[in-house]
């Protein structure tokens, strides 16, 4: 396909986004629609790079590693909501760190002194953290300065959107419902945002399959807690008593947080499936239809790399 020709992208979460930024500065025409700007969920979002609970695993290895490398030098070109931090990542079990932490820059395993109590292991490293409603600004800007348009409506069906030479999904839970995709279904998350009493590095505990997550990311005078993850349940109202557990949880571990002003509650749906879905389909009239969409909790880490996969897809048509 050449670059000259339209390209619509249905969705505007940090897929969405950093899909259309890669489109455009290869030269495309890219028109984005979303019935969000930005994508509600994503803007919910933590944000730390880690290809967790995610597959296939081969590609996602693939998908993660080119993100790491972009938000890498992001970083360095003190782009607006990221950042490399330092931090720790502990276990109350004995448990071994995944593969992916142990090549991140700084990676050793945690000095008993620097774990909380209650805790029997744990490892340190520096990873991207990503303050999510500054960075999907940022996307915003990039995508107009490469010629992007954006456009706010809800679509019934692709057809909807419109002639274009190409289309792509983006469009997170939503797919279920546009292309009928019954292995689709919600995570519900929620964090807390307080006021920073001073924290600088991250903290987050391996929980496994719990529903009850623990993580403390600073984003200088703000530090997001967390968290839940509660399969198949999506709905977007802030849970109070969730609310209060996250909070316990976080303070129990970093006792500087307990007179910390609550600024807000953010609560996303993690778009969820056996394996994240990045391939070509046609519509009834033989448009392509790229997708890219089911990246449940790591869409952040593996935005680049499957933004970029899909420019090669698009290419290809």
């Amino acid at each position: 396909m050449s670059g000259s020709e339209r390209v619509v992208v249905v969705g505007a979460g940090v897929s969405g986004l950093t899909t259309a930024v890669v489109l455009a500065e290869s030269g495309m025409r890219v028109h984005v629609i979303a019935d969000e700007l930005p994508g509600v969920t994503s803007l919910a979002a933590g944000a730390m790079w880690g290809p967790y609970l995610v597959e296939p695993k081969d590609k996602v290895d693939q998908w993660s590693r080119h993100s790491l490398e972009v938000f890498r030098s992001l970083a360095g070109e003190s782009t607006p909501g990221v950042r490399l931090t330092s931090g720790i990542e502990a276990s109350r079990t004995a448990e071994s760190p995944p593969d992916w932490a142990t090549t991140l820059p700084g990676f050793r395993p945690a000095d008993p002194a620097e774990l909380p109590a209650g805790f029997s292991s744990g490892y340190r490293f520096t990873a991207p953290l990503i303050d999510m409603p500054m960075y999907l600004d940022y996307l915003q800007r990039r995508l107009r300065e490469a010629g992007g348009t954006t456009e706010q409506r809800r679509l019934s069906s692709f057809a909807d959107a419109g002639p274009a030479s190409a289309m792509v999904n983006c469009t997170g839970l939503g797919a279920g419902a546009l292309i009928f995709d019954p292995g689709l279904r919600p995570i519900r998350g929620q964090h807390v945002i307080v006021a920073n009493p001073g924290l600088t590095d991250f903290f987050s505990e391996d929980t496994g399959l719990s529903p009850d997550l623990l993580c403390i990311y600073p984003h200088g005078d703000t530090v997001v807690l967390g968290g839940t993850a509660i399969d198949g349940k999506g709905s977007l109202e802030a849970d109070e008593k969730a609310a209060t557990g996250i909070v316990a949880r976080c303070t129990e571990v970093e006792p500087r947080l307990a007179d910390a002003e609550i600024l807000d509650h953010r609560v996303g749906a993690r778009p969820t499936r056996d394996a994240v879905r990045v391939e070509v389909s046609r519509q009834p009239d033989g448009t392509p239809l790229v997708h890219n969409y089911g990246h449940g909790g790591a869409g952040v880490t593996l935005s680049w790399g499957c933004a970029f996969e899909v420019q090669q897809l698009v290419v290809g048509l």
